[in-house]
């Protein structure tokens, strides 16, 4: 029905939609207000949002020998693992991840891919072949062989438990798998003009996590469902040709060993340079004189990394190598590191790459937590974008604002999981959506803003929320529609934490609770619910209306201004939620004279009902009433949001 703009009419039927004195009833919406499950918490997880007094978690660290045959395109290599139970059970096996097994005919992720292909099909022959494994729950177990591999996962079994409360155990075996062409857009071989880039990760068998929420976290490796990793210590090393190049997750502890002295001055020059230096420059490529301390045989590169989820490398004799200073807020510097093809190698491209790096990395430990590796490496590969602990690949043909993004994108992942340890297989949210938010400010800051980020620009996503075919942030990675993948981990989580800091809670709120979130999750596993009760409680807001109506389900959003009316000298504004949730109410009022006004009205207005008469007490005539001035929300209908405005008229 079309509403009545003439000032004179108030008459009998205006009096009975409002009454400023006594605010009509209308039917309860309390349960948008309930609380939910996040509000129980435990001796390990704290209703702070924060790990409870008993909180636990287990650690692995990792010794793996690995060597490189690229004629085969193999890699054969030995792993120990040694494990850490600071559970209060014992343990009578554990469950690992055989994740190469994913690149098989008979794979459940190969089998579950649709027949034309998606992101994440990938090579099918390939899988790994696991020998001399033994495992010991102690110094005197006997050792045991007896494991079973189902899949990508392996279950390894001891003679005896491994004792709770700080017992150790040690895994190790021999392991050898084909490298896939094609990765699942996470690893792979890409050709280049001067060799091959082989971009290495999933590339050990490597234990699942064991926590206080679900016991043996086992989900199958499928394809969109990401990781969940324990923390621990890593000493790896690679054997290459001798005219390859590594670059790896954490330090080079060898690189008297691997690198010229001429490569090393680089290096020391670089350190202290806020542009890059090259380490390896174009006309270099291939150059073995020049570029590397030996002309035969083979050369194995030593890494080493302390407190990390995961570690992943990079090799070829392709590379153009690159690295600058970074500048962290403590005072302490650390390298931004870029290799890439010659033939990627210009200003407009790859040649930026370090800089995209420095810039992304310096920006988030501004803001939010200090990046606590020695290095941030970008990898020019096959892969689209993929993230690990201070490595990351990323298209070899991005340029400009794409290669700025993807590399912005990829290194706020140490954020979120590297740093905070989220379970990605079953919340991608949790690391795709918080980084897609602080994306969105870090291209802000960059250059003062040379390439905008614009996902709120211009409420491009509206036609996603109206979709029929749409599905909640909370459906799993590997159930959901790929086509829906997007915005249910990325852009809609992402602009909910928008929503919350510029909309509902403020920058100056937001912030305080979302660092104290960070800061005490840094290194270990929070869920769901932990987050949401550190937001509640480092704001001091109750949000579970927020966190149901966004994060659970598919309803929208749709804030309308019914009619608006003199009343007694000021003005009666009538607003309705027509959506499917809550949403606080910002309205921007101008008057005759062009001034205006901010009006911040809460959410608690909706509690009783979709109905609200808001009045406006003023001496000015009043001009028009907007909602949402800034088009942060995304109304899925922005017609009602205007006051006056044609539908309006008779």
């Amino acid at each position: 029905m079309k509403q009545i703009m003439n000032w004179s009419v108030l008459g009998l039927f205006a009096l009975q939609v409002f009454s400023v004195t006594a605010q009509e009833v209308i039917p309860n919406n309390q349960s948008d207000f309930n609380p939910i499950m996040y509000r129980q918490s435990s001796p390990y997880r704290s209703a702070l949002g924060q790990p409870g007094d008993q909180y636990w978690q287990n650690q692995a660290d990792y010794s793996i020998e690995a060597t490189l045959d690229p004629e085969k395109n193999t890699i054969t290599g030995h792993v120990t693992l040694t494990y850490h139970n600071n559970s209060p059970y014992d343990l009578n096996y554990i469950w690992m991840y055989v994740e190469q097994n994913r690149f098989t005919e008979t794979s459940r992720g190969t089998l579950t891919t649709p027949i034309m292909g998606n992101r994440y099909s990938g090579d099918v022959d390939g899988g790994c072949d696991i020998s001399n494994l033994e495992a010991k729950s102690n110094k005197r177990s006997k050792a045991s062989s007896k494991h079973v591999i189902s899949d990508t996962r392996m279950q390894v079994f001891f003679n005896d438990p491994i004792a709770a409360k700080n017992g150790v155990a040690t895994v190790s075996m021999d392991f050898t798998y084909k490298i896939p062409e094609s990765g699942m857009d996470r690893m792979g071989r890409l050709t280049t003009e001067n060799g091959t880039v082989y971009s290495l990760a999933q590339w050990y068998p490597r234990v699942a996590v064991f926590d206080d929420v679900k016991g043996w976290n086992t989900e199958p490796y499928l394809g969109a469902g990401e990781f969940y990793v324990d923390y621990g210590n890593y000493d790896y090393k690679v054997t290459v040709p001798y005219d390859y190049v590594v670059v790896g997750s954490g330090a080079l502890v060898n690189d008297k060993e691997v690198l010229t002295s001429t490569q090393r001055d680089r290096f020391a020059k670089a350190a202290k340079s806020d542009d890059r230096v090259y380490i390896i420059t174009p006309e270099e490529v291939n150059d073995v004189d020049k570029t590397r301390p030996t002309q035969n045989g083979t050369l194995t590169w030593h890494f080493k990394m302390e407190n990390t989820r995961d570690v992943a490398f990079a090799t070829s004799k392709a590379f153009v190598w690159d690295a600058a200073k970074i500048n962290l807020p403590s005072g302490k510097t650390i390298m931004a590191q870029s290799v890439y093809p010659k033939e990627v190698s210009g200003n407009d491209a790859w040649g930026r790459s370090t800089e995209y790096t420095k810039g992304s990395v310096e920006n988030y430990s501004n803001q939010w937590f200090e990046y606590p590796y020695p290095n941030a490496v970008n990898v020019a590969s096959n892969v689209g974008g993929m993230e690990y602990p201070g490595l990351s690949f990323c298209n070899s043909t991005s340029t400009g604002r794409g290669l700025w993004g993807v590399t912005d994108h990829e290194f706020g992942h140490n954020w979120f999981p590297m740093i905070v340890g989220s379970n990605e297989r079953l919340y991608p949210w949790m690391d795709e959506g918080f980084n897609t938010f602080i994306n969105y400010y870090s291209a802000k800051a960059f250059n003062n803003g040379e390439y905008p980020n614009d996902l709120i620009k211009g409420r491009k996503s509206l036609r996603i929320y109206n979709s029929k075919n749409r599905e909640g942030i909370d459906t799993y990675p590997d159930v959901v529609n790929t086509r829906n993948l997007g915005n249910t981990a990325y852009g809609k989580p992402g602009l909910g934490l928008i929503m919350l800091r510029e909309y509902i809670l403020g920058p100056e709120r937001f912030d305080y609770a979302f660092k104290q979130y960070i800061k005490n999750w840094a290194y270990k596993h929070p869920q769901p619910s932990d987050f949401f009760n550190a937001m509640e409680n480092g704001a001091g807001e109750n949000l579970n209306w927020f966190w149901r109506g966004w994060f659970y389900g598919t309803g929208n959003i749709d804030l309308a201004i019914s009619y608006v009316q003199p009343y007694k000298g000021d003005y009666v504004i009538v607003l309705e939620n027509r959506g499917d949730f809550p949403m606080p109410v910002k309205l921007k009022v101008t008057y005759d004279d062009d001034t205006t006004e901010i009006k911040n009205i809460p959410v608690e207005i909706w509690q009783r009902g979709d109905s609200w008469n808001y009045l406006l007490k003023t001496t000015k005539r009043l001009k028009s009433v907007e909602i949402d001035p800034d088009k942060i929300l995304p109304d899925v209908n922005s017609s009602n949001d205007v006051w006056p405005s044609d539908i309006y008229k008779d």
